[in-house]
């Protein structure tokens, strides 16, 4: 007999170590420069900065986060519409 409270601790437990995960991610920076172009970008995909020729542009750092933004809420639709999603860590399903 399966004990559906050990699985919500697993569940948990999962939940708090991606929160933890995606907090360092956060602190993590990226810096790259190319063809008079300097872009800092979180680990988290987040940009934090876009410089050309030496001046910080931030119309275009705002529209790059907002298209990472939508791109991951698309992925995060395909994943929740996949089978065996948390119905399947649950030990719910077919």
């Amino acid at each position: 007999m399966n004990n559906p409270f050990g699985q919500l601790g697993e569940l948990k437990k999962m939940r708090d170590q991606a929160m933890k995960i995606q907090k360092e991610l956060q602190a993590e920076e990226v810096s790259v420069e190319k063809n008079g172009v300097e872009i800092v970008i979180a680990g988290d995909q987040k940009i934090k900065e876009i410089k050309t020729n030496g001046k910080s542009d931030n119309d275009i750092k705002e529209a790059v986060n907002e298209a990472v933004k939508k791109s991951q809420e698309v992925a995060a639709r395909k994943l929740a519409s996949m089978q065996g999603g948390l119905s399947g860590l649950l030990g719910g399903g077919q």
